[in-house]
């Protein structure tokens, strides 16, 4: 779907639920995920291109569900992204996406792409296209409206008429319409009427992102192994030794409480950091902010959450091993 414009919204496909179809009519569960274009999803939200404000172009990137993302669907995502975001008619891209992994690649995109100019929304859908009552549709127009809009800015989610931006937004539940949330940092904005309305009455600010050098060598490097391990009771460190004996070059420990350890898993994370593999611990609470870490072999995630942490030190290890 294309109309001719100087000013242009991408919207990319990936599949997920919001592209997602049953054989049962109207049902909300026991659907397949990414079996709907992103043209056809387009073709079916009406208003659409006058949200854009001029053009709209559709992208398949994939068609796939979310829980399967891996690193040569990132690869690919964060080029096109890269591609779209330096064309100067292009005004902001729209990525639909899976919600099991979305604030992953969210992160990921914050971390790759220069967004001090324009915008990247991701949004999505718990319901699939064919349910009686499918969310997609409205989800995908303010998508849109959000990312035509001049203030907007950075890598950010619109979901249930909410906007969250990619540090803070996690998926908290399995079903609702509105799973994701963003914890006590609270959203950045919310879809009203057609337009956004920012939380704090300015849109967020962006900085350049940490590791923009690495996009154009993405599809050339080598994705360095990091892991995620979990503090818990009777926790005795076996996993971490057999993961360090197999390769791995990072590990995120989801700890307890305020980053608190296992003994046996602290002993064992200890092996692993004398053996050259970096170590990041967040804690597995979903709420709050652990503090910051001293006087240990290990950094703290800097507030993350683990499934965030691990994009981290994934990309810090690249740049590290390409620098």
């Amino acid at each position: 779907m294309q109309v001719a414009a100087a000013r242009k919204i991408v919207v990319m496909g990936t599949g997920g639920t919001i592209a997602g179809s049953s054989a049962v009519q109207g049902a909300n569960v026991g659907y397949t995920a990414g079996q709907i274009g992103v043209e056809q999803l387009l073709a079916a939200v009406p208003g659409l291109v006058q949200a854009a404000g001029g053009a709209l172009v559709a992208e398949q990137v994939v068609q796939l569900d979310s829980k399967d993302m891996g690193f040569d669907v990132w690869t690919r995502l964060a080029g096109r992204c890269a591609a779209h975001l330096a064309d100067p008619a292009v005004a902001g891209v729209v990525i639909t996406h899976g919600t099991d992994t979305l604030e992953e690649t969210a992160w990921l995109l914050h971390n790759l792409l220069d967004t001090t100019a324009k915008p990247v929304v991701l949004t999505c859908a718990m319901r699939p296209a064919t349910a009686l009552a499918p969310d997609g549709p409205q989800n995908l127009l303010d998508a849109v409206t959000l990312a035509a809009d001049p203030s907007a800015r950075g890598v950010l989610m619109a979901a249930a008429g909410v906007v969250h931006g990619a540090r803070e937004v996690s998926k908290v539940h399995p079903l609702r319409l509105d799973a994701f949330d963003s914890g006590d940092a609270g959203p950045l904005g919310w879809m009203e009427a057609g337009r956004v309305r920012w939380a704090r009455g300015l849109a967020p600010q962006v900085e350049q992102p940490a590791h923009g050098a690495l996009v154009p060598i993405l599809p050339d490097a080598a994705w360095p192994r990091v892991e995620i391990v979990l503090s818990h009771a009777g926790a005795d460190g076996a996993l971490v030794d057999w993961l360090v004996e197999k390769g791995v070059h990072g590990l995120v420990v989801a700890a307890t409480g305020n980053g608190t350890l296992h003994h046996a898993l602290e002993a064992a994370l200890a092996r692993a950091v004398a053996a050259g593999v970096q170590v990041r611990v967040a804690s597995r609470c979903p709420q709050g902010r652990m503090m910051d870490l001293t006087g240990t072999p290990w950094r703290d995630a800097d507030g993350l959450s683990p499934v965030k942490a691990r994009v981290s030190l994934l990309l810090e290890l690249m740049q590290s091993a390409n620098s």
